[in-house]
């Protein structure tokens, strides 16, 4: 019996020294704060940037006008057919080299170019759900098209497309997560670097998967309660 609580005690002993070594020793838990830091400004400014970037591509694969059709599903189909890290590295290393912006501004930048390919196609199904009927009683009361679309479908398709932002919003958190590749210290890298340090891998994997988790979490609680109010001015 006496052995069992040696070894056990060993193998408390041994996990306490281990994330010692992960989080406290150097204060390298500094790190994965920074990190923190660092995936929320770049995921909080991809998204407000996608938003817009979606919206416009959106309206250009609506568009009656063959050019700017064109360009939006031309836009979309690159976008959504290459992998997001490779479109990270070229914005960052062939686009924007000559730039002296901060990295995370670029990396924000390009996730937003990203990002707006698939919260273009949201933002087009929410537009196309509206019924046809809004759109011929907007100009029926004389207004233009430009109009109708920004007074009465627009508001109409977010509340019913809010939650595909939502999960849009989500994902991009997660995305975030390969901007090491253009040195940035976000969560993954910290944790990645950590690992790096003490050659020990478990706790600096398992505090950045729990970092996303609680992030991601939050995001999804606020948003919820958001969706909620948004649904009862609707029913009102």
């Amino acid at each position: 019996m006496g052995g069992f609580f040696d070894r056990l005690m060993e193998w408390f002993s041994h996990i306490a020294t281990e994330f010692e070594n992960s989080f406290i020793k150097e204060d390298r838990y500094m790190l994965l704060l920074e990190g923190i830091g660092v995936t929320v400004k770049v995921a909080l400014l991809a998204a407000a940037l996608g938003l817009v970037v979606g919206f416009i591509i959106a309206l250009c694969n609506l568009s009656k006008k063959k050019g700017l059709n064109v360009i939006g599903k031309v836009y979309t189909d690159i976008i959504r057919g290459t992998p997001s890290v490779t479109q990270l590295m070229i914005i960052y290393f062939v686009i924007f080299a000559s730039v002296g912006w901060p990295k995370w501004i670029i990396a924000a930048i390009a996730f937003a170019v990203n990002s707006g390919a698939y919260v273009s196609e949201i933002i087009r199904a929410g537009i196309l759900s509206i019924d046809k009927g809004q759109t011929e009683a907007g100009r029926s009361l004389g207004l233009s098209g430009t109009q109708t679309m920004m007074n009465i479908i627009i508001p109409q398709a977010v509340k019913n497309i809010f939650p595909a932002l939502c999960n849009e919003f989500i994902t991009l958190i997660k995305e975030t997560a390969i901007v090491g590749y253009v040195g940035l210290m976000d969560i993954q890298k910290a944790g990645d670097f950590i690992k790096s340090a003490t050659y020990k891998p478990l706790f600096p994997l398992l505090a950045t998967a729990v970092i996303y988790f609680v992030l991601i979490k939050i995001l999804t609680v606020l948003l919820g309660k958001l969706e909620k109010k948004l649904r009862k001015a609707d029913n009102r």
